[in-house]
């Protein structure tokens, strides 16, 4: 029997650098409130949003994605040919082929990388940090790019009094590479494929018999609200439990920024630590989707309150329905 040689395995891996870009233009609830008969005390009341950001015409996915990978890069001092492989989260890119994250590598100079993109929705940069993650471990990669970045305005109805107020653009990124001591925990992941309609463009693409632009992406808000509240909690503590740590060892806990309310039920639900920084991005940038979570830890960061190697619970959690967490240390 032919006996197959493997990469040596390293003991961890963990965040080097962190990156984030924010589009220019600043879209405050008034001008949402134009289009779906509503007021800013209303959306501050169900969201906890004052402002996002919109994309212009030259912040593409791909664009917003390179330039937030290449402040990575930079603040984790990683020359683009020490690049092995670059992972896209999005799920607002509208080509289906081919993939964004070539794209990306090559404007970031990676031209001998691997690149994919990842279609987990919200919950897309913690599943492709996982990955990361397991290829850095395996020996199959040294350095990862990891990405998240979305243009939810491209696929959001402004006249959906749902989901219009919700939304924004941005792009985040990590660089992950190898590390004595684990930086990034086992991942708590899954999926209810069942519930897939909850969360969910409201035709196929392909479908030309709706009036006007779309697809448009539309949500169940209640239902989506409820199962949100009961999983946030459920799989942090899994993910606490599979990196032997407790709540009270939390110095921040930076879930998907979806919406305030779920923020909080789940912050109190978890019973954090008073020291424990809970991230509230969501305020000034909205839902960005796979982008949230490291625009919320950039915005964290750069507070400076938070030491070098601190435990922070990243939780992601939207459509398909997918969920995922995982503990990482803060570079």
């Amino acid at each position: 029997m032919v006996r197959l040689r493997l990469r040596e395995p390293r003991s961890g891996s963990r965040i080097l650098g962190v990156g984030v870009y924010r589009p220019v233009r600043v879209v405050g609830n008034d001008e949402i409130c134009s289009r779906i008969d509503s007021t800013d005390e209303w959306i501050r009341r169900r969201s906890g949003i004052v402002t996002r950001r919109f994309a212009g015409p030259d912040e593409t996915v791909i664009s917003m994605a390179a330039e937030a990978a290449r402040k990575a890069m930079a603040q984790s001092g990683t020359d683009p040919g020490e690049v092995d492989m670059v992972l896209l989260a999005t799920m607002s890119f509208l080509e289906q082929a081919p993939a964004a994250g070539p794209r990306v590598a090559h404007l970031l100079g990676a031209r001998g990388a691997g690149s994919l993109d990842v279609s987990a929705a919200c919950s897309g940069f913690c599943y492709a940090l996982a990955l990361a993650d397991s290829l850095v471990r395996t020996g199959d990669a040294r350095t990862v790019v990891v990405v998240g970045a979305e243009r939810m305005s491209d696929i959001i109805d402004p006249e959906d009094r749902s989901t219009a107020f919700l939304f924004g653009d941005g792009a985040g990124a990590v660089v992950v590479g190898p590390s004595e001591l684990p930086g990034i925990s086992p991942v708590a992941w899954g999926s209810d494929g069942q519930q897939h309609h909850m969360i969910a463009h409201d035709r196929p693409w392909l479908d030309t018999s709706g009036d006007g632009p779309g697809p448009y992406l539309r949500m169940a808000g209640p239902e989506v609200f409820r199962w949100a509240t009961r999983v946030v909690p459920q799989i942090s503590r899994q993910a606490l439990a599979d990196a032997g740590l407790q709540t009270a060892d939390l110095a921040a806990f930076i879930p998907h920024q979806a919406n305030a309310r779920i923020i909080d039920a789940a912050a109190k639900s978890l019973g954090l630590a008073p020291h424990t920084v809970v991230a509230r991005d969501v305020v000034s940038a909205g839902n960005t989707s796979a982008a949230s979570i490291p625009l919320a830890m950039e915005d964290l960061l750069a507070q400076g309150t938070l030491p070098s190697g601190a435990p922070a619970l990243l939780v992601g959690f939207g459509a398909g329905l997918t969920h995922a967490a995982q503990i990482v240390t803060l570079p």
